[in-house]
């Protein structure tokens, strides 16, 4: 698609920055639609704040180890940022054989049960995985377990089975490669399938179309993991060193995430509203009422930092950033803390 690359490229232009452009603040990955000056009250250091906070949990890593000095991984970063504006991204995951079947199977109304058995058992890989899912503590609805794709389409109902598809196929895609990655793969995945839920579960309370939200709230983490794998191949090839640190990922992380879902979205043929999604959650539209996703990776955040006793941000704090209200914010939260607390238990 040139039209989209060229849009990726422009976001990147490395021609001599105008006054406009060098006042431009940093990407970053919790943007809501309140702005501070909205609301005096709101101390702007305290989403940027929640954000450091999540990446020293991520990276394992104390706050003084994600700081670097000036131009310090200039040139690094700009190999990356060549590969992103030109779609030569080694590491981003091609996009499932069985995809575009199951979204169009998913987003039509007259698909039967049986359909969508048959299209899943298709794919040997695909069926493992979505059985293995579909009995997780992030899907399984009771005590009994799903012994069969037939059995999961049915007792998780068509928004259900769509949001273990999702999980199904990216999780591979997320599982680590080597012992250096794993706590990183790990927590990331968990980071990602809360903030799924949350901005989902958002969206069916505010009375939105939730169907996109599950998918388009875990594109972030893939992000992630596909940005550090392809860091340490440009680390390696071109500095010789064997591990980026905390400080070289975080920058490229909070540099290149919203712009690295785009090419996952592109990648994959995803229809135009995850673009949109994704667009209108790195870049907002002042004062919209709905805003799921953006408000989904708020909480999932705040939630799995809290869970995982790290630093977060008070709950009034999230409310004042956030449109929904406490009483959406408790139900939200209550779903959200039975699954992490049902996760923890089958780690211990």
């Amino acid at each position: 698609m040139p039209g989209f690359f060229s849009w990726i490229s422009g976001l990147f232009s490395s021609d001599k920055p105008t006054n406009a452009t060098k006042t431009a603040p940093e990407p970053r990955l919790l943007n809501p639609v309140v702005a501070p000056d909205d609301s005096p009250d709101i101390d702007p250091a305290l989403i940027d704040q929640l954000e450091k906070y999540l990446f020293c949990w991520l990276l394992d890593s104390p706050p003084v180890a994600l700081r670097s000095e000036a131009g310090q991984w200039d040139e690094v970063l700009e190999k990356l940022r060549w590969r992103i504006a030109n779609g030569e991204l080694d590491e981003l995951p091609r996009q499932p054989m069985t995809l575009p079947m199951l979204m169009r199977a998913l987003s039509d109304a007259n698909t039967g049960r049986h359909q969508l058995t048959e299209i899943i058992l298709n794919d040997p890989a695909l069926t493992d995985q979505l059985l293995q899912i579909a009995n997780s503590p992030y899907f399984r609805t009771g005590d009994q377990s799903i012994d069969s794709v037939d059995q999961a389409v049915f007792v998780l109902g068509m928004d259900g089975i769509r949001n273990v598809v999702s999980a199904a196929i990216m999780r591979p895609m997320m599982a680590a490669r080597n012992s250096r990655e794993a706590l990183f793969a790990q927590r990331v995945w968990r980071w990602g399938l809360t903030c799924a839920r949350s901005a989902e579960l958002i969206a069916k309370i505010q009375g939105q179309d939730s169907s996109v939200y599950f998918m388009a709230g875990l594109l972030p983490a893939l992000s992630y993991i596909t940005l550090r794998r392809e860091l340490q191949r440009v680390c390696r090839t071109e500095s010789g060193m064997v591990e980026p640190p905390p400080s070289l990922i975080h920058i490229a992380l909070s540099r290149h995430q919203w712009a690295t879902s785009q090419l996952l979205a592109n990648e994959w043929n995803l229809p135009p509203k995850y673009h949109a999604q994704l667009l209108a959650a790195e870049r907002p539209a002042p004062r919209q009422l709905h805003t799921p996703l953006n408000d989904g990776i708020i909480i999932g955040t705040r939630e799995v930092l809290r869970h995982a006793h790290q630093r977060n941000m008070p709950e009034d704090d999230v409310l004042r950033i956030t449109h929904i209200s406490r009483e959406q914010f408790t139900r939200v939260r209550k779903v959200i803390l039975d699954t992490l607390e049902a996760g923890a238990k089958t780690r211990t």
